[in-house]
């Protein structure tokens, strides 16, 4: 099981054989490797593979202060979020912990969510990556067009008196269509039983929402040099497809594709498509 250690916290990943370009695989947030797993197995074997688990995540340590974790959520959230949560640059930091261990000097990074905005801070300050491909995620700041409140709501709320599982059925509606989830009800119930087994815990969730919501390259994008996919779904309700069209705007040498009717998780419920333009993108720039 490969690790490597930075700023005492222990940080997990999985590597893949392959005789491409590594391709680094980063999650959304709270999310575990599971989310990726469509794309792994696409590119598997022609190209390498690297999964870290974001800190927090799966068997990454979370590296919060000892007692915070104990504290009950309505005095542990405010005191995440105002002093002991992550930072997007910190994560980046971590993969870059990652790729030096592992002695890789250039990689296809793709990012989801929170895993995009990892990503462009990585190549803001980093010289590993190769490409880009971001999805499903924004530049941050003021400019970027936020969590419509509806929706943030919906993915931090504990109803009450559910079960694990039912919370995160319930929190994550917004980022599938409806439509794919009464089509694919044994799928999803897959999807639940990777999410307790490899997802972020509700204080390291937290931690990771922090880091999220303080997220803002919005005047660095045209510092990235590195050809971008970006990729987007119309119907995406948690991050709004504005902001997809704004990376495309501002990072010099990116491309948009936009996948119609497409949610948040759209590489997942349009995996196939994802796949094929991911690997083209892939197989043009190796």
């Amino acid at each position: 099981m490969p690790r490597v250690t930075r700023d005492g916290v222990s940080i997990y990943y999985e590597r893949d054989e392959g005789d491409g370009t590594p391709v680094v695989f980063l999650q959304g947030l709270g999310f575990g490797r599971w989310m990726w797993r469509w794309q792994r197995e696409a590119v598997s074997g022609e190209y390498g593979v690297i999964a870290p688990d974001n800190r927090g995540t799966g068997r990454s340590d979370a590296g919060l202060p000892p007692l915070v974790p104990r504290l009950p959520r309505k005095l542990r959230a405010p005191l995440i979020f105002k002093l002991a949560g992550y930072s997007i640059g910190g994560l980046a930091a971590d993969l870059e912990a990652v790729l030096d261990e592992e002695g890789i000097y250039d990689a296809h990074i793709v990012g989801a969510s929170m895993g995009g905005m990892i990503a462009q801070r990585y190549a803001l300050e980093y010289s590993r990556a190769k490409t880009l491909t971001l999805c499903c995620t924004t530049h941050g700041g003021p400019d970027a067009v936020p969590i419509p409140d509806e929706t943030q709501e919906h993915i931090f709320d504990t109803p009450k008196g559910a079960s694990e599982r039912e919370v995160l059925r319930h929190r994550m509606r917004p980022s599938f269509n409806e439509r794919f989830t009464n089509r694919n009800p044994h799928l999803m119930d897959r999807i639940i039983e990777w999410r307790l087994e490899q997802d972020a815990d509700e204080p390291a969730r937290e931690a990771q929402a922090a880091a999220a919501l303080e997220f803002d390259v919005s005047d660095r994008l045209e510092r990235i040099r590195v050809p971008t996919l970006v990729m987007h779904g119309t119907n995406d309700e948690v991050v709004p497809v504005a902001n997809g069209k704004l990376l495309d705007e501002k990072i010099p040498d990116a491309r948009l594709e936009l996948v119609d009717g497409g949610s948040h998780c759209f590489f997942i419920e349009d995996a196939d498509r994802v796949n094929q333009r991911l690997r083209s993108f892939l197989d043009a720039h190796d």
